[in-house]
């Protein structure tokens, strides 16, 4: 098995490595006066089942646009140069959320970007939690293994229930809550795995929420009881961060005690920092999928933000996945 990480300095590949009891293959990377840049395996790749492990978010240095480029180019050339399987790793999915038309004309971004991939002969994608699974599933051909966040928050929520026990909220409810319709599987899957984690009952809920033209709409209704209990609110991203600010004001009107968010991937663009500082919002959990460079240690809503790490959920399907594939 070659592991190769086309970001520098990654700590997310350094861990990932690790965990696979493996190390990073080489490989160089050239960059052109005219910003082409050349990507090249410095280690034979024939016959090798290989993983390309890239965060396809934007920034600090390079564009999502930049980022899909360089990952296809490299792909291209380890298939060119004998490679017998390459798998294409990815924390964080660019353009999964445009995955349907809703005006005339619109785009399929995510089916085109499937096209990509599988157009360089990629053999399989491994993602954490897409916007839509079934619509990220049905855009390949190829093989795909679609990692649940939720699965990298059980430490977390084990904590917090701690913390509510010394608060003396031990006999609080819990309820889990999708902060809009398009994410009641995603929630229906986590109530159902936190229950036998936990050995308790837990509750749902869902807001109302729609979304045009970037603009938020819906009554903000809370569907389903929350009084006095602990609420955990899960998206698969935090983007501004007015989603979940609206939610849990909504939710606190619905009688919830407190109100910690989940995500998969806390990109925090725009007004984020201010907005995410609301106190309706007790705490926010995220994974490691993308390293938050935009909320520097300076600022105080760090100290709301919890990481968790996926590294456990991508080395267990890696190792799986080359397992079967030598057998």
């Amino acid at each position: 098995m070659l592991l190769y990480s086309l970001e520098a300095n990654c700590t997310f590949a350094q861990n990932l490595a690790t965990a696979l009891d493996a190390t990073l293959a080489p490989h160089e990377e050239r960059a052109f006066p005219d910003g082409e840049s050349k990507l090249r395996p410095l280690s034979d790749p024939r016959g090798a089942d290989c993983y390309v492990l890239l965060s396809l978010h934007g920034g600090p240095v390079n564009s999502p646009h930049d980022k899909l480029c360089r990952l296809l180019m490299f792909i291209a050339t380890l298939r060119d140069h004998g490679a017998a399987r390459v798998s294409a790793v990815l924390p964080y999915f660019a353009y999964a959320r445009k995955d349907q038309r809703t005006k005339s004309f619109d785009p399929l971004s995510l089916r085109y970007v499937a096209q990509l991939f599988e157009a360089v002969g990629v053999a399989q994608v491994i993602v954490l939690e897409a916007h839509n699974v079934a619509a990220f599933e049905n855009a390949f051909s190829c093989p795909t293994q679609h990692l649940s966040a939720h699965q990298a928050f059980n430490a977390a929520v084990e904590d917090i229930l701690k913390e509510g026990g010394r608060e003396g909220h031990t006999s609080a409810p819990l309820a889990v809550v999708s902060p809009d319709p398009g994410g009641v599987k995603r929630v229906q899957l986590w109530r159902e795995a936190l229950e036998l984690q936990l050995q308790r009952s837990v509750q749902f809920a869902m807001i109302d929420k729609r979304r045009s033209a970037g603009l938020l709409g819906g009554s903000q209704l809370v569907a389903g009881d929350v009084e006095g209990a602990t609420v955990l609110l899960l998206d698969d991203l935090i983007a501004s961060g007015e989603t979940l600010q609206r939610s849990a004001k909504a939710l606190q009107h619905a009688g919830a005690k407190r109100v910690i968010a989940f995500a998969a991937h806390g990109l925090f663009v725009g007004d984020a920092p201010q907005i995410l500082m609301d106190a309706a919002l007790a705490r926010i959990v995220i994974t490691d999928s993308v390293p938050p460079f935009r909320l520097p240690s300076n600022l105080p809503v760090r100290g709301k933000v919890q990481i968790a790490s996926s590294v456990p959920l991508f080395a267990q399907a890696i190792r799986d996945s080359s397992n079967a594939w030598w057998r």
